[in-house]
């Protein structure tokens, strides 16, 4: 159901001299809305009554008969009569009294607010109000914005070949919103008047397009920790990094939005889930939620809901394609309704992660082994990545120490010493490196560093691991 209503919008009229036969008027379809009224609780005997109708002994003696209709009535202990008491003025006899809808539906009065991502939809009327026929009559209905200028109408091809005196034109016309900020409704019309001069009649109708809501979106990267293969049957500790991302969406309009979807497309090279509350529904009743969805309610005016997306890197990404990628995570796709079903639809920018910095070169900790015995060895696998356009090397990996009187908790097994050739660009290496634990407890494996033997380069050794160290 839809409904028009006339124009609020700044309008100016301008073009050839003299006075126009023709004239624009730009009203817009949009549903009605509801008429609430605040519920008034009345007798309707109080309309057919007065005050004083006790005192009148003929009157009094058929009120029986008058309130026979009355549903509330009070039980005695001989027979059942009418309540007269004023009570039932404030009693609620059906429970749609207090939402005070009246059924009935209200057209708008005004040209009311443009949200982006709605679709506006115009109605638009020329009149000729002149007391002759004007033929030939081409018209054109442009939005203009700051950024570009969209045609929605043009009859060039195909004019209007006449509009009789008093008579009209009208046409509908549709644009969805996807800019924010003034925008103007262009109208022109070319005719040949009633002498035969061509005129030329250009209308603008200002409005204003603003946010119906607001994203806030905030990033945050943990590490999560695998602790088994199922490959080897062995217990190791696998570090995957897992990336968090909450948006919290705010409503701004004055009327409630009911979001159909809010679904994060991730980029190239991630993968997303929604995370949601855990819910205890029957087996029978999760299938009919799944497909018979509700919709999320974000109340009018400032309401508010939150979301929480688990991204992870995919696997199969090649380095050079994670070097490469920018730090960006995807962008969200919203889709809501308001009270009575008009759609509305949005896109985020690109939500960007939190930045790494650039390195030539990238060493990190692989698999270590989740359960370390004291003085017994245990592998640590590494991975040494090349992430530069060209090819590096070689390379020695050794733990670095800072004080060499001071006795390490975890040292080398074997080689102190690891040589590596070569890296090609964008490739890596894994190798294993030998340790032994000397001390019990939590302890640190530090000092792992990667120097070039080409250009004398050290480069910053690895962030601190700790380890749990237990005894046979």
């Amino acid at each position: 159901m839809s409904s028009t209503t006339g124009s609020s919008a700044q309008g100016g009229v301008g073009g050839s001299g003299g006075p126009h036969s023709l004239a624009f008027r730009v009203m817009r379809l949009c549903r009605p809305s509801f008429q609430v009224d605040t519920p008034l609780l009345i007798d309707p005997l109080d309309l057919l009554t007065g005050e004083d109708i006790l005192v009148n002994p003929i009157a009094a003696s058929q009120l029986p008969n008058l309130f026979k209709q009355n549903p509330i009535t009070i039980t005695t202990n001989t027979e059942t009569v009418p309540d007269l008491t004023f009570r039932n003025r404030y009693q609620l006899l059906n429970p749609s009294d207090a939402i005070g809808l009246s059924g009935l539906l209200v057209l708008p009065q005004a040209f009311g607010a443009i949200y982006l991502g709605e679709t506006f939809c115009s109605y638009i009327s020329i009149n000729n109000s002149s007391s002759f026929e004007v033929r030939e009559v081409v018209i054109k209905a442009e939005i203009q914005t700051e950024k570009q200028r969209i045609l929605l109408l043009d009859t060039s091809k195909a004019p209007v070949e006449s509009i009789r005196a008093g008579g009209r034109y009208d046409f509908i016309v549709e644009h969805d919103v996807k800019e924010l900020g003034a925008h103007t409704l262009v109208c022109t019309a070319s005719y040949n008047d009633g002498d035969g001069e061509r005129k030329y009649l250009p209308q603008f109708f200002k409005f204003i397009v603003a946010n119906p809501l607001s994203v806030k979106t905030k990033v945050r990267t943990v590490k999560d920790i695998a602790l088994e293969d199922y490959f080897t049957h062995m217990t190791v500790t696998i570090y995957i990094e897992n990336t968090f991302l909450e948006a919290c969406l705010e409503n701004h309009t004055k009327t409630n939005l009911y979001m159909d979807q809010v679904e994060f497309e991730p980029a190239q090279n991630w993968t997303a889930k929604v995370l949601k509350a855990d819910e205890h529904h029957s087996l029978s009743n999760s299938k009919t939620r799944e497909i018979f969805k509700p919709p999320i309610l974000i109340r009018a005016g400032g309401g508010i809901h939150n979301y929480l997306y688990q991204l992870t890197m995919s696997s199969h990404g090649s380095p050079r394609m994670k070097i490469e990628g920018s730090n960006t995570l995807g962008k969200l796709q919203i889709t809501w309704r308001t009270n009575l079903g008009e759609p509305g639809r949005l896109q985020t920018q690109q939500i960007l992660g939190t930045p790494t910095p650039k390195r030539e070169l990238e060493l990190k900790i692989v698999e270590v082994p989740s359960v370390i015995i004291l003085e017994r060895p245990f592998m640590v696998r590494l991975n040494l990545t090349n992430q530069t356009d060209r090819k590096m090397g070689p390379f020695e990996i050794f733990f670095l120490q800072s004080d060499p009187k001071e006795d390490k908790a975890v040292i080398v097994n074997g080689l102190q010493t690891m040589d590596i050739s070569h890296l090609e660009a964008f490739s890596s290496t894994d190798l294993n490196l030998n340790l032994i634990a000397t001390r019990l407890g939590v302890q640190k494996i530090t000092g792992i560093t990667v120097f070039d033997v080409m250009e004398k380069k050290t480069y910053d050794p690895l962030p601190d691991l700790e380890i749990f160290v237990n005894c046979e």
